[in-house]
């Protein structure tokens, strides 16, 4: 498996089939799988105070990306995403 890194670019369909370029803000390894903390492109390019819509994404084995099924391993997820950009500001 290729290793997700960030800054990456690529190509994701949503649930009408159509395609958006997302980038990876953070790629995290938690408990043995990989995740990625990806945002739109679009948002990302825009100079707004607004707040960017990131969301996660889980690497399977194979490096496709699936949807995080629970809430319990998103706010996990979530979590270590956190404290990865509280880190970083410091």
């Amino acid at each position: 498996m290729e290793k997700i890194e960030v800054g990456e670019v690529f190509t994701i369909s949503d649930e009408h089939d159509e395609e958006m370029e997302v980038e990876v803000l953070a790629a995290l390894n938690i408990d043995g799988t990989d995740y990625a903390a990806v945002a739109f492109v679009e948002d990302l390019k825009e100079e707004t105070d607004a707040d960017i819509d990131i969301f996660f994404l889980k690497v399977d084995q194979d490096g496709d990306f699936t949807a995080i099924d629970s809430d319990k391993e998103f706010d996990k997820v979530s979590a270590a995403f956190e404290e990865i950009m509280d880190e970083e500001e410091e």
